[in-house]
Parts: structure tokens; C-alpha cells; sequence
């Protein structure tokens, strides 16, 4: 998966997307003076020379309504949206969205966004997350200062929190209960079998069917077949396979035909190639540990393939495996999203 493929700023690009998102992940109580009718994305930003040309930002803002007494009014809140969809924990987020928000009222005063005396407007700052670790990186500034500063200096240090979306951390169930099109999405990344696929997109095409939504369904198809079944099934062809598909019902369909007869595939390749090199190397090397070779050597091409180069702790790992071993991990390759998941669970 590209760190940040353009598929993924092309959803977010969409009001229903970024509201949903909102509506279904930030439980607080103040969510409900927001007036999603007002939902807008502020145009290009400039944040800096430097990071102009960013890829993994992007900016809406809505209005968020004070009913409180003597506070009537309505302001705008800009939410902050930060991609990261990347394969490390960026352990200094709280220190790039400091330099971001910072950048970002710059530009806001600079264009007249913002009175000469203020206030400065409310920023929700969000991280979306679906890299294959569990974030473990700190989620306010405040955890990254060194916490045996004298109180009074500390008072002096920059604050920022954020708000982190990982997506392994939502399980299915919680997820299928809403009728949320960024849910939907968590459900489709989460998936593990074709099954989950299909219900997800029955639900989708069965949201997104008025006419205004053409584009968020049309980016739906462009996502799942540049990043989601690459992902899945890594020998498709899917120009080949879905050619000139545009639409998410059309989408549904193929997939009802096909997305199994991948799986079998691609699982039936292995097995083959697996007994054949199996047996030949057998032949040449004797009886050996008692392990087939070819399997190792299968498993270890297509762990290549779907990961990229192994790590030394994964060669050392195949190196000595049992062929019960073998067989597990082969099993678990077409339906796991990391090196860890495939091996962690073999004990």
C-alpha cells in the first residue's frame, strides 16, 4: 500500500465522508452544536514553502453554535484531518500537528479569516490511522516534555492534543451497528474474507444511491481497486479483472463472481507449488528435518510479495519451522494485514 495513495484524500475529499466521520467518532457532547449543513472544505492552504505540496492533510470547517447564556453565537470550527497511513508509529505526531495548527492560523490571519484581536477559531485535530502496529505514540504534547521540569516552567510549555482514529482498534461488531460511510470504510480495511467485503458494499450501495453522492460511491471503486484488493489478492490484475467498472453496483456484482474465485486461486497456487517444489527438493536433499523445503521457499516468496523484503527474525523463523508451522502460516497469508499477525498468533 502507498504511504499516502491519493485514493484515500479523494474519499475524505467529500462532505458525507468527513461528516460521518465526525458524527460516528468524536462522542463528545459538543458534536451535537455542530451544523453539518455548514460543512465546507477550506480551499488549497498554503502551511508554509516548505510543506505546501503535502499529500496527507486536509481541511474542512462547519459551524459550531455557543448556546450558552450570553454566549448565542455561531463560529467556525476547522477540523484539522491528518492521513497517516503509514507502516511506523511517528512517535513526535503531537509535535508535527503543533507546527501544523500553528501554520495554520498563520494562514488564516494572513487572508483575514481572523480578526486583528482575535479570537483565534477552535481546531479539531485528527489522525487517521491504519498501519498494521498499534499506535503507540503519545497523543497530547504535554506526554512529550520532560516531565521533571519545575512545575512553573512547565506551565510555560506549548499544549496540543489529538485525536487518534486507529482503525484495528474498532471491532466489527461495534462498527455494523452504524449506517456511517467512514465506518464502513474501518470495516472494509478490517476485513479479513470476501464475505466481509460483500456485506460492506451491500450497505454501501444501498446509502449512497441519490444522485448526490455519485462521487463519493465513484471513489469508493477507485479506493477498492487501488488499495483494498491489490491488498487481498496480490496476483489479480484488477484493470484486467474489473475493467472500465465505475460504479459501486457494478463493483458488488463482480465481486460476488470473482473475489471468491481469487481466494481459491491463489490459495491452490500455493498448495501446488508448495507439494511440487516440495517433493523435488525432497528428492534431491534426502529426508532432511523432515520439513519440505519448497513450502519454506513458497511461503517465503509470497510473504515477499505481499510485504516486501522479510526481516532477519522472519528468515530465521522459516528457516527452522516445523511443517505444521509451514502449513499454519501459509493459511493465514491471504487474510492477514502484517508479518506479526501471520506469526505472532503461532505458538
Amino acid at each position: 500500500m502507498a504511504e499516502h495513495d491519493p485514493s484515500y484524500k479523494l474519499l475524505f475529499a467529500h462532505r458525507r465522508m468527513v461528516a460521518d466521520l465526525i458524527r460516528g467518532f468524536v462522542r463528545e457532547d459538543w458534536v451535537s452544536g455542530l451544523d453539518f449543513d455548514t460543512l465546507e472544505r477550506v480551499s488549497e492552504i498554503h502551511i508554509s514553502q516548505d510543506l505546501r505540496e503535502r499529500e496527507d492533510d486536509i481541511i474542512w470547517r462547519l459551524r459550531l453554535t455557543d448556546d450558552r447564556p450570553g454566549k448565542e453565537n455561531a463560529r467556525w470550527l476547522y477540523v484539522y484531518l491528518l492521513l497517516e497511513f503509514q507502516s511506523t508509529v511517528d512517535a513526535f505526531m503531537a509535535v508535527r500537528l503543533l507546527t501544523y495548527v500553528g501554520l495554520l492560523y498563520e494562514d488564516l490571519r494572513k487572508a483575514g479569516d481572523i480578526p486583528a484581536c482575535g479570537p483565534l477559531p477552535p481546531v479539531l485535530p485528527i489522525v487517521l490511522y491504519n498501519g498494521h502496529s498499534t499506535w503507540s505514540a503519545a497523543t497530547s504534547l504535554a506526554q512529550l516534555v520532560d516531565p521533571d521540569l519545575p512545575e512553573q516552567l512547565r506551565n510555560w510549555q506549548p499544549c496540543i492534543r489529538y485525536l487518534l482514529l486507529d482503525e484495528q482498534r474498532f471491532g466489527d461488531s461495534e462498527l455494523a451497528g452504524l449506517r456511517n460511510v467512514a465506518a464502513a470504510l474501518f470495516r472494509l480495511e478490517n476485513s479479513r474474507q470476501p464475505e466481509d467485503i460483500e456485506r460492506v458494499l451491500t450497505s454501501l450501495v444501498d446509502w449512497l444511491q441519490t444522485p448526490e453522492q455519485d462521487g463519493l460511491r465513484r471513489a469508493f471503486v477507485v479506493w477498492l481497486k487501488r488499495v483494498l484488493l491489490p491488498a487481498r489478492v496480490p496476483n489479480a490484475d484488477m484493470d484486467t479483472e474489473l475493467p472500465n467498472i465505475i460504479e459501486l453496483q457494478e463493483m458488488q456484482t463482480m465481486l460476488a463472481e470473482r473475489v471468491k474465485t481469487w481466494a481459491e486461486e491463489w490459495k491452490q497456487q500455493g498448495l501446488e507449488q508448495g507439494l511440487e517444489q516440495g517433493l523435488e527438493q525432497g528428492l534431491e536433499q534426502g529426508i532432511g528435518r523432515g520439513v519440505p523445503l519448497g513450502e519454506a521457499k513458497l511461503l517465503r516468496r509470497q510473504l515477499t510479495r505481499r510485504f516486501g523484503p522479510l526481516p532477519h527474525w522472519v528468515q530465521q523463523r522459516l528457516e527452522h519451522a516445523t511443517e505444521a508451522e509451514l502449513e499454519s502460516w501459509a493459511d493465514r497469508v491471504l487474510e492477514s494485514r502484517s508479518l506479526d499477525e501471520i506469526f505472532a498468533r503461532s505458538t
